[in-house]
């Protein structure tokens, strides 16, 4: 069985749509946070298909830098994540509604 360019976009797609879903649905900040991150690797993933198929380095260099960036923003992300836990007691969408700390 060949694995073509299709296979990975479906992967891709349903990656996406599944984070896409987990934002839309979840109220707590850190499974939104999660979801938002399998959004993004959905994106590479399609990125690298895409990359592989036409013999381009292009898109797998361009992984490799979102990939890079996505690990610092990791570290802000839940740095503030655990800043606002401490804060208010809560990790929940509603409860964090009003920023006046």
């Amino acid at each position: 069985m060949h694995v073509g360019l299709e296979h990975y976009l479906v992967v891709s797609a349903l990656l996406f749509s599944l984070g896409l879903l987990g934002v839309l649905a979840r109220r707590n900040v850190l499974v939104m946070y999660m979801s938002l991150e399998l959004m993004l690797n959905a994106a590479n993933l399609a990125l690298v298909a895409f990359s592989r198929f036409n013999n381009n380095l292009n898109g797998q260099v361009m992984v490799f830098f979102i990939i890079t960036v996505a690990a610092a923003e990791v570290s802000v992300g839940l740095a503030l994540i655990v800043a606002l836990y401490r804060k208010r007691q809560t990790a929940h969408v509603e409860d964090l509604t009003a920023m006046k700390l």
